[in-house]
């Protein structure tokens, strides 16, 4: 979602600033700024990309050697650039279009107390220029202004009800620039010469800049200035951050020879699955964490917290856990769970899932129960610094590398990598699992990256497919069991990317409803392993062709389904047992990522979505 770069510097800080910006462009946003401290407050912003931005700072000769920058993805004020950070304060009196006041400020988060904030604000004579929460918090903190500024910035924090993570300057004080969060990532960056220090939203902004990293706590401020910075907790007492050396950047965010992150992510599912299951010799519970067989010794149930793709991967491993395992499972979308009354257990494992390990809902729902006495908690994440990795007891971090596209596909194949140990582990810890049992999944796992490359060299098939879904407005996905999930997944990434309507149903509820949208218009796709529930699902079938439909099949080798009038079929080159949902997920992924390429839509990133959900 929204970035964050700042920066204090002897050099002009431009250029870092606008390139940390287009490091983080993968998080999605739609306008974008940079302002510098100038003698005065000196600004640039835009509603094209980066790279547009760029030119209008050399254009307008935007130059500094203390500034911040922002990605925005709207919430509050539609996309325009007078809605755009950073922005200015405008003190009492004074016109909100004429020259800007003395702070400058950038904001991820929501502010949810912002409209009597803006209220009391206005009595004092504050002009607003912006539609924005955060142009509130702009005022508040020049409303508050008495020559300090970290001064300023704490008590405006006090006020704030939400999430937040902030950068401000001061036009009368120069190298220096404050940072404050609460709910929304925020990092130091320790420069290497120079005396400079950093912000950022994420350490990939800073890649190439510095690789020593400070994360900030939660309610932390800090004051960074010319060669020192240090940092409040949320009672403002001092305290000291440990500093990490990050490696963030990689090879990963180079598109090489594909034509769309997207793609290139698609196929690097197999490396990505290889990296994650690297070291797995053994079905041991040390895989997730000193401790782990203690916690796993202790718990009764099985309760996943995720949101989107993350907990499709969830309702997933539900079927592995509790078939395998045999350990009760419940899968929540964590931005429900924390707002309904549930009850409590102290003896259930909370399993949160993320592929930023920064999604807000996720991490409040995380919180959540943690507070109402469920301690025994586990994440699966693909950032190992993430305040998801921090704040779970244990965890399993996936290696499916820099995920760039929108629609996510290799960070869930690696999740389901990661939930699949944790069943085997469970299942082992209650002494369900042989060693003929666990010799042959550990067989099964190794194998799993020649097997998607198997499924990968299906694309010119589902290239044939995309053809006749370009021109369609509907769609519909079924599945039976445990491919349920790998159907909702399925249509999820044709909607996000296409724009095309679609919805997933379990096989067996067509006749309680859904058959009724069935036309010669709707295509009609279908997950068809060999599994126990195939002769209820061609039934299911069956159900479609009598109306018309028309059926895209993905169907096993040995299923005994053919193609004829109505009914297209691709074959999976194997069947792979409870692992099949991993193979079948991928040509759902090129389907709609090939749809998206004909109907000429932007795939990377998709309209009103963001990478990285870190806000409520």
């Amino acid at each position: 979602m929204c970035g964050i770069v700042g920066a204090v510097s002897t050099r002009n800080i431009v250029p870092i600033l606008v390139q940390g910006l287009q490091r983080l462009e993968y998080r999605g946003y739609d306008s974008c700024g940079v302002a510098v401290h100038a003698g005065g407050l000196k600004r640039a912003r835009s509603t094209d990309r980066v790279a547009t931005l760029i030119e209008q700072t050399r254009d307008e000769h935007v130059e500094g050697t203390t500034g911040i920058a922002h990605t925005r993805w709207a919430t509050h004020g539609v996309p325009a650039v007078h809605n755009a950070h950073p922005h200015f304060s405008h003190g009492p009196g004074k016109d909100a279009s004429s020259r800007p006041g003395r702070i400058a400020l950038v904001h991820n988060g929501i502010i949810e107390n912002y409209v009597e904030l803006r209220n009391a604000l206005k009595a004092k004579g504050y002009e607003f220029a912006s539609q924005t929460d955060t142009e509130v918090i702009c005022h508040l903190v020049d409303s508050l202004y008495d020559g300090d500024l970290f001064e300023a910035v704490k008590a405006a924090v006090g006020q704030l009800h939400g999430a937040y993570a902030i950068a401000v300057f001061c036009k009368d004080e120069p190298h220096r620039v404050i940072g404050a969060r609460a709910g929304s990532p925020l990092i130091l960056g320790v420069g290497k010469e120079g005396g400079e220090n950093f912000l950022a939203s994420d350490a990939m902004a800073l890649a190439g800049v510095t690789d020593q990293i400070l994360y900030l706590e939660e309610g932390d401020v800090i004051d960074v200035q010319l060669g020192k910075y240090w940092v409040v907790d949320k009672s403002h007492k001092p305290v000291t951050r440990e500093v990490k050396t990050v490696n963030a950047h990689s090879g990963a965010a180079e598109l090489g020879p594909y034509r769309h992150y997207m793609q290139k992510e698609i196929f690097e599912q197999p490396r990505a699955v290889a990296d994650t299951l690297e070291g797995v010799h053994g079905i041991v519970p040390e895989l997730f964490g000193d401790g782990a067989l203690r916690v796993f010794k202790e718990v009764d149930s099985v309760l996943i917290l995720a949101c989107g793709t993350s907990y499709y991967s969830g309702c997933t491993a539900k079927y592995w856990l509790e078939s395998i395992a045999k350990i009760p499972t419940q899968v929540e979308i964590a931005s429900e769970y924390r707002y309904r009354d549930s009850v409590p257990n102290p003896r259930t494992l909370v399993v949160t899932i993320s592929q930023s390990g920064e999604t807000a809902d996720t991490l409040a729902a995380l919180r959540h129960a943690q507070g109402h006495g469920m301690t025994k908690t586990l994440t699966i994440c693909n950032v190992s610094t993430s305040a998801m990795v921090r704040e779970c007891q244990l965890s399993y971090v996936t290696r499916a590398g820099a995920e760039i596209g929108v629609a996510s596909t290799k960070a869930f194949t690696t999740q389901l990598a990661g939930l699949f140990l944790l069943t085997l582990v469970l299942a082992q810890v209650k002494g369900l699992l042989s060693e003929e049992q666990e010799a042959q999944h550990l067989k099964a796992m190794r194998h799993l990256p020649a097997a998607l490359s198997a499924v990968l060299a299906l694309e010119p098939q589902i290239i044939s497919w995309s053809e006749d879904f370009a021109n369609k407005e509907n769609a519909l996905f079924l599945g039976r069991g445990l491919h349920y999930p790998i159907a909702l997944e399925g249509a999820l990434k044709l909607k996000e990317i296409t724009y095309i309507h679609a919805e997933a149903y379990a096989a067996g509820e067509l006749k309680h409803g859904p058959l009724a949208l069935v036309t010669s218009e709707m295509p009609v796709v279908t997950v068809a392993p060999n599994d126990a529930l195939l002769e209820k699902l061609k039934s299911n079938m069956q159900e479609v062709r009598a109306r018309g439909g028309v059926l895209y099949v993905l169907a096993d080798a040995d299923t005994r389904i053919e193609s004829e009038e109505g009914i297209h079929v691709i074959r999976m080159p194997e069947n792979y047992g409870p692992l099949s949902p991993m193979l079948h997920v991928v040509p759902l992924q090129l389907l709609a990522y090939h749809t998206a390429c004909a109907r000429g839509t932007d795939v990377d990133k998709p309209r009103n979505l963001a990478k990285s959900v870190t806000v409520e």
